[in-house]
């Protein structure tokens, strides 16, 4: 059992990534499958499905590499955690990278990247944060 199944998933991604693997299995959720679909509109992965497993689904996704055989991913972080949760307003939502990062928020209308919260003025607990 993980106290941080969210983290769990980042370090899976990381290692995928430094492994130079293509595909990263992961136990499935729906807080993961949101982080998944975020990180696919944002054009950090190139795809993500639920595949049924017993005893627990899983959620395979396929990593994105860039012209030159780049990752598209070069850094992921948790920010809020088990531990310490950081919450914040729409306007202090953080920027990544100046800009060229994405965070990642959940809030009361559900998982989103930073810039789309900004957007419809609202905040909430920022979950990680991706460049």
């Amino acid at each position: 059992m993980w106290s941080d199944p969210i983290a769990d998933m980042l370090t899976r991604i990381r290692n995928a990534v430094r492994a130079r693997h293509d595909v990263v299995l992961i136990p499935a959720s729906r807080m993961k499958a949101e982080i998944a679909r975020i990180l696919l509109e944002e054009g950090y992965i190139d795809g993500w499905e639920r595949v049924p497993t017993s005893p627990q689904d899983r959620i395979r996704i396929t990593l994105r590499r860039l012209p030159g055989n780049r990752d598209a991913l070069s850094g992921l972080k948790r920010v809020s955690r088990p531990g310490i949760r950081i919450y914040v307003p729409h306007a202090r939502i953080p920027k990544v990278q100046g800009g060229l990062g994405v965070t990642i928020l959940s809030t009361s209308r559900g998982v989103m990247a930073g810039h789309q919260a900004r957007k419809l003025g609202i905040g909430g607990e920022v979950l990680l944060n991706v460049w």
